[in-house]
């Protein structure tokens, strides 16, 4: 929101309405921690990921080493902490992208409209019809076990349901009366979709695009422990996973911290963006 919108009375009632919900305190505050610990890492723990001590390996939680250490003696805590910079990173770079060419694409099909319109639309479904995990293993499958193709892989997964969803809110806004009064008065589609369906869209696309970072985490985390994702010493949360498989039984802990970090990431993006579309559109609450 701008600083008028803020402001005005209906800004402030939905900057009252964040404050009093519970559940938007929560997730935020669940996020915030998550964000703080990766984005702090090196000033957390001053000791290197990717650093191995064969006389440390498979030690419990302790006060030297919160989470413990892995079969390689490298201190689970600082690799869970670097690993939430991964997933995070690889989340919000693909969200960001698909929101942005989604948006773009369901912008324009509402322009153009006709064929044009149908042909996409029957694109889009297709793509839709693919569950998105086994369309993302598929396309890093072919480019190669790489984080930039991680990347590539979910955004060009979650373009299909940003470019379907802009789509449909656009041509509601497109019929709407102010927006037939300024194609009426001479306003240029330029201007109509920068001053008038853009500011209407991106705060739809900012909610759903909260809600999406959980699924991308989801999928940056399955891959990685698919051995599709970030690749050693790169530390990530699905790759901690998949190393601990070997020594489940003698050091669990190696599986649970990760887990638990991936859990708490998921819950806090679904919480928080459930909480901001209950807040700024109560039209979309129940709604799929």
């Amino acid at each position: 929101m701008s600083a008028t919108e803020i402001s005005s009375p209906r800004g402030l009632s939905r900057l009252r309405s964040l404050v009093d919900n519970g559940v938007f305190l929560f997730s935020a505050l669940l996020v915030a921690v998550i964000v703080g610990l990766a984005l702090f890492a090196p000033w957390i723990s001053r000791l290197d990921p990717a650093q191995m001590s064969v006389t440390d390996r498979l030690q419990a939680p302790s006060i030297t080493h919160f989470f413990g250490t892995d079969q390689f003696g490298r201190d689970a805590f600082t690799r869970v902490i670097y690993g939430g910079r991964t997933s995070l990173k690889v989340a919000l770079t693909a969200v960001t992208t698909a929101v942005a060419i989604g948006g773009l694409i369901g912008i324009i099909m509402v322009l153009y409209g006709g064929w044009f319109e149908a042909i996409l639309l029957r694109v889009l479904d297709m793509l839709i019809a693919f569950p998105s995990l086994l369309l993302a293993l598929f396309l890093v499958a072919v480019l190669g076990p790489e984080l930039t193709n991680l990347i590539i892989a979910i955004s060009l997964t979650r373009v299909p349901y940003f470019a379907r969803l802009t789509r449909a809110e656009v041509a509601s806004i497109k019929a709407r009366p102010f927006i037939i009064a300024a194609r009426t008065l001479g306003a240029s589609q330029v201007f109509v979709v920068v001053h008038h369906i853009l500011p209407n869209v991106i705060p739809l696309l900012i909610i759903f695009g909260t809600t999406d970072l959980a699924l991308a985490v989801i999928a940056e985390s399955s891959l990685s422990y698919l051995g599709l994702g970030a690749q050693p010493p790169t530390a990530s949360w699905g790759r901690m996973l998949t190393e601990s498989r070997g020594v489940m039984d003698q050091a669990p802990w190696l599986a649970i911290f990760p887990g638990l970090f991936v859990m708490m990431l998921v819950i806090g993006f679904n919480l928080l963006g459930d909480s901001l579309r209950d807040i700024f559109d109560p039209r979309l609450r129940g709604r799929n």
